[in-house]
């Protein structure tokens, strides 16, 4: 008993981690825009640009930097205690210390950090747009999916009218009002439905893999999106008319403020380029000290006398005195470190005079730069008028495709229902039946293809309306 208990518990554990996760649009889209790998780089880039404002703003502060050393010298040298020169090996460190700071440059600190936020600013718009076009981009694979499941629910319904149709054949067979020839065309067509059923249910299958992967998920088994019923929307976009919707998409679309914004980064190009020109002006201050590791002598404060030489007339000495000295060990560290130091200060000015011509060449680069941003600026505008324009008229070429689809599948569908009434009084024959059922089958198929294009193509007319992509 107990084992049994155990084996229903643990079916029970495998089913309640084994069901199948479901997802609605708003929720895949916000799992790629958190995994993309093309939006993650594009953070990456952000958080770059963000970098290179720190930069310029450490353009303003001063270098401070500190140096030291300690020497080794080998060699001959003179002995400082019998002043005879020998191979000695004498040691000393050294330590320093300097500060410079920038007094002015031709502005091309305060340009640089201008055109550092106006980068994270580009970067920014980049970055958002990368996040519109994975949205768009989730919102069409799920659409797909949905499109996929719908024609899927056709092809078994139209798999069960086949089925029946077999079951009331072979009744009417054995009632004697069918011949047995009659059964084969019906049993033709009921495979072919299974053929369609599969393959409509591998399409569906790919097409979910297809979103799973898009979002980064591996799970493919467990993977499925919410089933809605999903009506044609009711949108007021197509009563807009395609100019109005392209003068409110220059103010939303993200792709337009990146590529304004790179002419404003021309232009600060251009500055950095001309203050180049101008003369800088920059600060400094030095501070040295020296730390001796010898010897040295002192005096004593007594005196010696020593001659130095004899007098010529009268032979007598010539005495001189001395102060005596006598050796002893280095002065302390902190004591050298305060006797020996140095200090120094000035002004630097350099002024540009001729460069080979490279400073007024990058000047005109930095110009042509800009007419090329500016070019492209207006060549985005101009892509984006014509999207604007396919898109609407895509929009609404669809739904009127769409409305025309609806009165064909509502003439097939009659067309049906009054040939399967037929059939079975045994007015129309099986084949005759058949061309009738699979063209409402096409009309059904077609309708729901159309539908769907329908709603992918007004959601893209909606996104540059500034519209938030939602089912």
């Amino acid at each position: 008993m107990k084992n049994i208990f155990s084996i229903l518990m643990f079916l029970n554990f495998q089913y309640l981690f084994s069901q199948l996760n479901t997802y609605t649009l708003e929720e895949c889209v916000s799992i790629a825009l958190e995994k993309n790998i093309s939006i993650q780089q594009s953070e990456f880039d952000l958080d770059g640009a963000d970098i290179e404002r720190l930069d310029a703003i450490g353009s303003f502060l001063p270098n401070i930097n500190a140096q030291s050393q300690h020497i080794w010298n080998n060699g001959l040298s003179q002995n400082i205690t019998n002043g005879l020169i020998e191979n000695l090996t004498t040691q000393f460190s050294a330590f320093g210390g300097n500060l410079g700071v920038t007094l002015f440059n031709g502005k091309q600190n305060i340009n640089q950090l201008a055109r550092a936020n106006l980068n994270i600013i580009s970067r920014q718009y980049q970055l958002e747009d990368m996040k519109d076009d994975v949205s768009l981009f989730v919102a069409n694979s799920y659409l797909q999916v949905m499109f996929n499941k719908e024609l899927e629910e056709v092809q078994r319904y139209q798999l069960e009218l086949a089925e029946q149709e077999l079951e009331r054949t072979r009744l009417r067979i054995a009632a004697g009002v069918q011949t047995q020839a009659e059964i084969y065309e019906i049993e033709a067509n009921l495979a072919s439905q299974e053929q369609a059923l599969v393959q409509s249910e591998n399409t569906t299958r790919l097409s979910l893999i297809n979103l799973a992967q898009s979002l980064l998920i591996t799970d493919y088994e467990n993977f499925d999106i919410v089933d809605v019923d999903y009506s044609i929307p009711l949108s007021q976009i197509l009563l807009e008319k395609p100019k109005k919707i392209f003068e409110k998409s220059l103010t939303l679309r993200n792709d337009i403020k990146v590529a304004a914004t790179n002419i404003e980064i021309a232009k600060k190009d251009i500055d950095l380029a001309k203050g180049a020109l101008l003369p800088t002006i920059s600060a400094f201050y030095n501070y040295n000290t020296r730390i001796s590791y010898s010897d040295r002598f002192i005096e004593t404060g007594n005196l010696i006398e020593t001659p130095i030489g004899v007098v010529k007339e009268n032979g007598s000495l010539v005495i001189s005195q001395f102060p005596e000295r006598e050796l002893t060990g280095p002065l302390s560290f902190t004591d050298q470190f305060r006797q020996n130091d140095g200090h120094s200060y000035g002004l630097n000015l350099n002024i540009p005079l001729f460069n080979g011509l490279s400073l007024r060449n990058n000047i005109k680069r930095r110009k042509l730069n800009l007419k090329r941003s500016e070019v492209q600026f207006e060549q985005t505008k101009l892509d984006l008028e014509n999207t604007i324009n396919q898109a609407y008229n895509n929009a609404e070429g669809a739904y009127k495709f769409y409305q025309a689809s609806e009165k064909t599948l509502k003439a097939r569908k009659e067309a049906y229902l009054i040939a399967e009434k037929q059939f079975e009084a045994g007015v129309l024959n099986s084949f005759d039946f058949i061309q009738i059922k699979q063209r409402y089958e096409i009309a059904a198929s077609d309708n729901i293809r159309a539908k769907y294009d329908y709603i992918f193509k007004l959601k893209v007319l909606e996104f540059y309306f500034g519209i938030e992509i939602s089912v």
